[in-house]
């Protein structure tokens, strides 16, 4: 066994890394970015080495400099967790040439599988099930549209290079295909420096099953059963469970055996993932395969009670599979959500800041959280926005779902726009309740996802004003007594007046929506005012911003997360996002259709695509911009007319940048 390893990457993954090497007596260094210098994976491990500035590029990606620090450290071998150089042939090989262990495939291997035209060559010469598709070389713009044509649409276009829903588009009609296939080729670019596309046909309502495997340098291959990933947006996984629901043993063994097969193909070593689309009758074909561990490992660990970390370590050493095909079990249901630091409500835009609030439900046998931030650590714009993993494990699928749902509610994160609200809904939504999958379960279930937004609880304007009241209290109780005059009454904060009892009014907001709320002391606490009723209200608040509250006679427990002037709410399994507001506004300033035209976050623009001087109609796309990984278009919010543009492809864009001049039509 390894007695040092140097983890080439960053976040959540490099923490787990770390966790496992720990456990085994092997000693960890970690590699950081200059925007990663605090961050969690550096404080974890036993060293840590800067490598480069923020971008990842100029850091995370240079091979050279990471087996440069491998060299001085004295690293034996390096993981490359998943992303950056993971599937990267060329590190693989610069690793065996430097004499330091590659803890994944051999190059061979990932260049077979990581160019998917050629690898669904040597799939169907495998004896693989394949989609229907155009796989070939020849990229001429005109023949893959005919290539298109011929295999009826709707169509897949995808990265050949691609991977994580990057570079990947679905065209309904031969319209759209052409600028379908430009957007796809420029992420594809951007994103892998190759934008070789390949067409598949599109599998209406598929589901996405993918298979763990192994393999170790004796020859010997397993699977570790199969988990279903269907649950997505863009392309990328929102949810994943394992086992799959409704997987019967023939198909199971089937599937499994396909997947050993396409491991076989290219004598793969190591930690890897067969994934295949599969339709509603149980047929399958193969997709792709990534030769990496993957981010929804932990389902696969909480079924099968093993740590595929530890695997990939004792493989990479030269040690054998540690168990054979029959020695293996499915254990009850595993569920992993994917915490992110995104708006689902603004088309899931990734959000950035600082986590004032970070507090994850309490880890146990059944409840674990895979991160790579703390609380008080930024989500920068250089890097993917997750903030943890939720992983639980029940019995069956059921009681998974039930501990899915009591920990989503426990969550508490402040400072960040994040899907954890989202994630709740998703849940409980019937047909993934009822485990009716498919790629297309977000889409179709918006009505449930999107609802409406109900009107604001009573409760939530009483507790956000009552906890104000409470922590207003306590700053003056502080300062009274630091004062030299503690005792004076100018200090208190009781309502007392020489003809009466004073009123104060706050006004919150909730989006466009605005409360406000009177609040008179009262004896031990306060009345509280709102739309002409009133409630005596009284509490305490701690310094963790838990707030114990009695509304009349109803005693409730919220916590309320204070940063300037905005509050978040935790209440009843949701969170509110709340601004106290100095008065209500007046009319409106006309900005609504500007802000349309600001850059969403910081980012870079990639294309200009309306023509200036030349009408255009509401929705159509003016501009893209790249941001954290993923293209955005900026649309027009009305009729009108590009007037000019502010920045030119390539420029760099702060966040809230004002894009183009657009005026609307009269």
């Amino acid at each position: 066994m390894f007695k040092k390893i140097l983890i080439a990457n960053r976040g959540e993954i490099a923490c787990r890394v770390i966790k496992t090497a720990r456990r085994m007596g092997v000693s960890t260094v970690a590699v950081y970015s200059e925007a990663d210098a605090d961050a969690r994976h550096v404080r974890l491990a036993d060293e840590a080495v800067l490598i480069g500035p923020a971008a990842a590029r100029d850091s995370y990606l240079v091979a050279e400099r990471i087996l440069q620090v491998a060299r001085q450290t004295g690293a034996e071998a390096i993981h490359p967790g998943y992303g950056f150089l993971s599937e990267n042939e060329y590190f693989a090989e610069a690793c065996a040439q430097a004499g330091i262990t590659f803890i994944g495939p051999p190059a061979s291997a990932i260049r077979a599988m990581g160019l998917k035209s050629a690898s669904k060559a040597l799939m169907e010469k495998a004896g693989v099930p394949l989609t229907p598709g155009y796989h070939g070389a020849d990229q001429d713009p005109v023949l893959l549209a005919q290539e298109a044509q011929r295999i009826g649409y709707p169509v897949l276009i995808k990265a050949s290079a691609g991977g994580g829903g990057k570079g990947m588009r679905r065209v309904d009609t031969a319209a759209d295909f052409e600028a379908a296939l430009g957007s796809c080729k420029r992420e594809a670019r951007n994103a892998f420096g190759d934008d070789d596309v390949l067409i598949e046909k599109y599998i209406l309502k598929p589901r996405h099953i993918e298979f763990q495997v192994f393999g170790d340098t004796q020859g010997n291959c397993v699977y570790l059963f199969e988990r279903d990933c269907s649950v997505q947006r863009r392309h990328q996984k929102v949810l994943e469970e394992a086992p799959a629901p409704g997987m019967t043993p023939e198909r199971r063994a089937a599937m499994g055996r396909a997947a050993v097969e396409a491991a076989k193909a290219v004598a793969y070593v190591g930690a890897g993932t067969v994934e295949f689309i599969v339709n509603q009758d149980g047929s399958f074909y193969f997709m792709e395969m990534n030769t990496r561990l993957q981010v929804e490992h932990p389902v696969t660990e909480m079924v099968t009670g093993l740590d595929l970390v530890e695997w990939q370590l004792r493989i990479a050493s030269g040690e054998p599979l540690p168990l054979t095909q029959s020695q293996l079990q499915i254990d009850g249901h595993a569920i992993e959500a994917r915490i992110y630091a995104e708006d689902p409500d603004k088309g899931f835009l990734p959000s950035t800041g600082r986590l004032v609030r970070l507090v994850p439900p309490a880890q146990s046998d059944h409840v674990r959280v895979d991160t790579g931030v703390e609380q008080g650590d930024e989500i920068t714009p250089h890097y993917d926005p997750m903030i943890a993993k939720l992983i639980v494990h029940g019995a069956d699928r059921r009681q998974a779902l039930s501990r899915m749902r009591q920990a989503l509610s426990q969550y508490r994160i402040a400072g960040v726009a994040n899907n954890v609200d989202f994630l709740t809904r998703l849940v409980t939504v019937p047909s993934f309740a009822d485990a009716d999958l498919d790629t297309g379960l977000i889409e179709r279930e918006q009505a449930l996802l999107f609802p409406e937004e109900p009107p604001v609880p009573a409760e939530v304007w009483q507790l956000v004003t009552l906890a104000e009241m409470l922590r207003e209290q306590r700053l003056a109780d502080a300062c009274a007594r630091s004062a030299a005059d503690r005792h004076s009454p100018w200090r208190a904060l009781d309502g007392w007046r020489l003809n009466g009892r004073s009123t104060r009014t706050l006004t919150w907001r909730v989006g466009e929506l605005a409360q406000a709320m009177t609040v008179e002391v009262s004896g031990a606490g306060y009345q509280l005012g709102m739309d002409g009723a009133q409630v005596p209200a009284q509490g305490t608040i701690d310094a963790d911003d838990e707030l114990h509250a009695r509304l009349g006679e109803r005693r409730i427990k919220a916590t309320v997360v204070a940063v300037g002037d905005r509050r978040q709410l935790f209440f009843a399994g949701r969170s509110w996002a709340l601004r106290l507001a100095d008065r209500l506004p007046v009319g409106h300033t006309g900005d609504e259709v500007e802000s349309g035209l600001r850059a969403p976050m910081p980012g870079k623009v990639i294309a200009l695509v309306a023509p200036v001087g030349v009408p255009v109609d509401k929705g159509m796309p003016l501009l893209v911009l790249e941001a954290m990984k993923m293209e955005h278009t900026i649309t027009a919010p009305r009729q009108g007319v590009v007037k000019a543009f502010r920045y030119a492809p390539g420029d760099q864009v702060p966040d809230g940048a004002e894009l183009l001049d657009f005026e609307g039509a009269p």
